[in-house]
């Protein structure tokens, strides 16, 4: 994560719009992105889905539901989500977030493309109830 530059854009309005399950965030360039929680939480930048290293990021399926539950300012630089699943270690910088907005529709695609390719789904997976004890 590169360090803020003078330069560089930063979020002049953030809007979390609950219903739709959206991130909206205008920056002080003037671009304008709507990032849904889904995204955000798919590309995470916690350690627990990125790794430690390249080759080692979790594939995170069955997320369309995730909502953003809490937004929690961190200094003057990023904003820590706090999302349904109880996902919320990832600090997501303003040049983060800059970067996700600039690069959402390629991301999301290959996201969509590694999910076809592992077999998996976005769809949440139902809780498996826990056995009951049989009783004699």
């Amino acid at each position: 994560m590169a360090g803020l530059n003078r330069d560089d854009p930063t979020p002049t309005e953030i809007l979390l719009h609950q219903k739709s399950r959206v991130l909206e965030i205008a920056f002080s360039d003037g671009k304008r992105f709507r990032l849904p929680c889904e995204f955000l939480r798919v590309y995470s930048p916690s350690a627990e889905v990125r790794g430690h290293g390249p080759g080692q990021e979790v594939l995170q399926v069955g997320k369309r539901d995730v909502e953003i539950t809490e937004l929690e300012p961190v200094g003057l630089y990023a904003v820590r989500p706090k999302f349904s699943d109880g996902h919320d270690t990832g600090i997501y910088s303003w040049d983060y977030l800059f970067a996700l907005g600039v690069n959402q529709d390629g991301m999301w695609r290959r996201n969509l493309q590694r999910i076809a390719e592992a077999g998996a789904s976005r769809e949440p997976q139902p809780s498996t109830p826990s056995p009951r004890p049989h009783c004699k």
